[in-house]
């Protein structure tokens, strides 16, 4: 169990540093915060589930409950491949 929240762990730094690295390009240069509030907002939580959601399981796990940290540690990568691969059309 503690393999899997390492790995989570990893797993969703991996997928922030993605986010902030890919974020100058998405909201237009170094400016970041200039793009649409509700983009940002977005963005922003995503980024703050990707740091917090990790800890979040290791705790549980210090509570034990390894289970729900499992769950809750792979809640970024779960929402990542949902929001990349769910079919709606924006326009």
């Amino acid at each position: 169990m503690l393999a899997l929240l390492i790995l989570a762990a990893i797993v969703d730094l991996l997928l922030a540093a993605l986010l902030i690295g890919v974020s100058g390009f998405i909201f237009e240069g170094h400016e970041g915060l200039a793009g649409d509030p509700s983009a940002v907002l977005a963005w922003s939580t995503g980024l703050l589930a990707c740091i917090v959601m990790p800890i979040a399981g290791l705790v549980l796990r210090a509570y034990r409950k390894p289970g729900l940290g499992i769950l809750i540690a792979f809640g970024p990568l779960v929402g990542a491949f949902v929001v990349t691969f769910w079919p709606f059309r924006p326009y």
